[in-house]
């Protein structure tokens, strides 16, 4: 049909959000036509983000009932594989969360690149198409007014000087009929300063918003790393306060990333609406600016269509050319006669000269290849790259509340856990020879324990003096008794060959220098030991 519409397809992404549903605040449907304009369609858009406020509810509410449950339901905590259980789910809970976190944030560095991409090559476009409607009414205004001053003053000055010459006067106001008629033309052409203030102000905005909207996407995402982080650190090294902090943290994120999702839903939409049809947009647009031939042609810049400035670029060229004959004319005629007449031609011919050169110059600005071109790109940054990067960062922000979701179910559990395993230490008996605590307790005041030691007797079996435990105990160390025992049964720091003496429970073995020993003791000592040593 055209060369703009083979050069340029809406993707089908854009296609598929185009079909979303435009509802208005009233439940009304609306047509998907792109007009941001209306309040109608205004409040469709309005409409997707209270789509993702719901969403919000929803999981706030899943996560209310969760931590209710979760705190009202209370399991039996005593049973050691419901332990380990409840720690392995909130083991891979938390692996689950903080890989999804990763994957989250990869995707919203890559997505939020993507759109200020495309967001750049949409303001490059409109700077540019910018730059040739500024250079288009810089050679306008530039001729004209060489035409309207510089020409005239000339003629008046050739007119005084050729007065006893009534066909050299009339020459003169030939070339000045030419003159007007060039202005004719040129003032035919559109009001270009209009369109160019319009297209630089669109530009600065959409570069200012942008500036921010990635800024605030580049700060979402490293507290989103930072906060997934933060987390799994305190799972690791359990504690308490850095998990509730960032619980708290992990609540507002969620509901950050639920605020972005219907922010980007919104903008895709939106965007994908002009997509689809943005020809009919535009004309729209400047139907009261430009007329629809000028704005078709430059959309569709196709060799079928005619060229609207062909007409006056033809007669501004065609009235140039009659000027120059004549000024050549009156250069080979009127200045043998008029001598002083030649500094005012020669200045027409200046003047001709440069009016021809930006002639050639606006022709070129004119032509539909490079407008076309800019709007090309334009539309390829924003329907390509931008609509594709806020796809990306819809999916950051759907991947981001999954994580944060998961993670504030698993930092509870983890918080209980904690905390169970904190009270049942401070449950542990002192007085229990197997609690560390209680060991550093004796060790400190040996006169609060009086252990029997085997080794004080065995040093003296050979009196009967030996076999009753003097009044002081010797240390109660539990390190000390280990070593004087490894230093009695052959030196051999082995548990297996030390009875457990004074703890209340036997040895699993004896080593045979052990039992020689044992077989070695009186009546009297194995009746004051018990039946700690009995084979």
């Amino acid at each position: 049909m055209s060369s703009a519409r083979v050069d340029y397809i809406a993707p089908w992404w854009t296609y598929w959000l185009h079909q979303f549903p435009h509802v208005n605040l009233r439940f009304q449907p609306l047509d998907h036509t792109f007009k941001p304009q209306e309040e109608n369609y205004q409040q469709s858009l309005i409409f997707l983000g209270c789509v993702a406020a719901a969403g919000l509810g929803v999981n706030l509410l899943c996560l209310a009932i969760y931590l209710s449950c979760l705190c009202c339901c209370r399991k039996d905590e005593e049973e050691e594989e419901s332990k380990k259980s409840n720690s392995c789910c909130v083991t891979w809970a938390a692996v689950a969360a903080g890989l999804i976190c990763c994957v989250a944030v990869g995707v919203g560095f890559y997505g939020n690149s993507e759109t200020n991409d495309g967001v750049y090559q949409l303001t490059y476009s409109l700077y540019n198409a910018n730059h040739t409607l500024a250079g288009v009414d810089s050679l306008v205004t530039g001729t004209m007014g060489g035409m309207q001053s510089g020409l005239n003053e000339h003629l008046s000055r050739l007119g005084e000087i050729f007065a006893a010459r009534g066909d050299f006067v009339q020459t003169l106001q030939f070339m000045q009929q030419m003159s007007d008629n060039i202005i004719k033309q040129l003032l035919g052409l559109p009001d270009w300063e209009k369109a160019k203030v319009d297209l630089a102000a669109i530009a600065d905005q959409t570069a200012y918003v942008e500036y921010y909207r990635w800024l605030t996407y580049l700060l979402i995402l490293i507290l989103d790393l930072v906060i997934c982080l933060a987390a799994c650190l305190g799972l690791a090294k359990q504690s308490r306060w850095l998990l509730t902090t960032m619980m708290v943290f992990g609540v507002l994120t969620l509901i950050l990333s639920w605020a972005s999702l219907g922010a980007d839903v919104a903008t895709a939409v939106g965007t994908s609406d002009f997509c689809v049809a943005p020809d009919k947009f535009l004309m729209n647009q400047t139907k009261d600016i430009i007329s629809s031939d000028i704005v078709h042609y430059y959309l569709y810049c196709s060799q079928t269509l005619p060229n609207p400035f062909q007409q006056s670029l033809t007669v501004f060229q065609r009235s140039l050319t009659t000027m120059q004959i004549q000024i050549q004319g009156l250069l080979q005629f009127a200045v043998p006669l008029f001598p002083t007449a030649e500094r005012d031609l020669l200045s027409i011919q200046h003047l001709l000269n440069n009016s021809e050169a930006g002639l050639h110059q606006l022709t070129a600005l004119l032509d539909c290849r490079g407008l076309n071109k800019d709007y090309l790109d334009a539309l390829i940054g924003v329907c390509y790259d931008g609509v594709e990067g806020l796809l990306y960062l819809c999916l950051f922000s759907l991947l981001a509340a999954c994580a944060f979701s998961v993670m504030l179910c698993a930092i509870p559990r983890a918080w209980r856990q904690i905390a169970n395993r904190d009270r049942d230490y401070d449950d542990i008996d002192d007085g229990d020879p197997f609690n560390p605590q209680s060991r550093r307790i004796t060790s400190h005041h040996p006169h609060q324990g009086n252990m029997h030691s085997f080794c004080s007797y065995s040093s003296s079996m050979g009196s009967q003096t030996s076999l009753h435990p003097p009044t002081q105990a010797v240390s109660n160390a539990p390190l000390s008794e280990y070593m004087n025992q490894s230093a009695l049964f052959g030196g051999n720091p082995r548990y297996e060959n030390v009875p457990l003496i004074g703890r209340g429970s036997p040895p699993p073995s004896y080593s045979p220098t052990m039992r020689a020993t044992y077989l070695s003791m009186t009546e009297d000592q194995i009746r004051h030991f018990g039946e700690d040593f009995r084979a």
